[in-house]
């Protein structure tokens, strides 16, 4: 069982920052591939950004070059640092441990645990 705990979401302007982070149990933390969704009301949950097992980041077009994923393994968090936030930013924020490769890392099917969501608000 995994455990994830999000925290660092709150209201933010236009422009501003957060940095969101996720605590999660388990020992064997630095093995795990490590993704974030969002969901913005009335809508699905959506990749944000992630990690495979090999380090390698990815990111949804719409985060690119504003949103970065980070991790310390040794506080057993990854985190995700967001940059220039816009209000259509506006969500409940989930990370969630990549679990299958059976499935493409945006989706997700790939994952099999989740937190319990973090909200961010970007408005003026």
């Amino acid at each position: 069982q995994v455990q994830l705990v999000e925290s660092g979401g709150g209201l933010v302007q236009p422009g501003g920052s957060l940095r969101l982070s996720c605590a999660a149990s388990g020992r064997t933390f630095s093995s795990y591939a490590m993704g974030w969704f969002r969901q913005a009301p009335g809508k699905e949950r959506e990749f944000v950004a992630a990690f495979n097992w090999g380090a390698t980041t990815y990111y949804a077009d719409s985060v690119k070059g504003r949103f970065t994923i980070s991790r310390d393994n040794a506080k057993n968090t990854v985190y995700l640092q967001m940059n220039s936030l816009k209000p259509e930013d506006t969500a409940v924020y989930y990370c969630a441990r990549r679990a299958s490769v059976g499935y493409a890392y945006q989706s997700e099917k790939s994952y099999d645990y989740w937190g319990q969501g973090t909200q961010v608000t970007v408005s003026s």
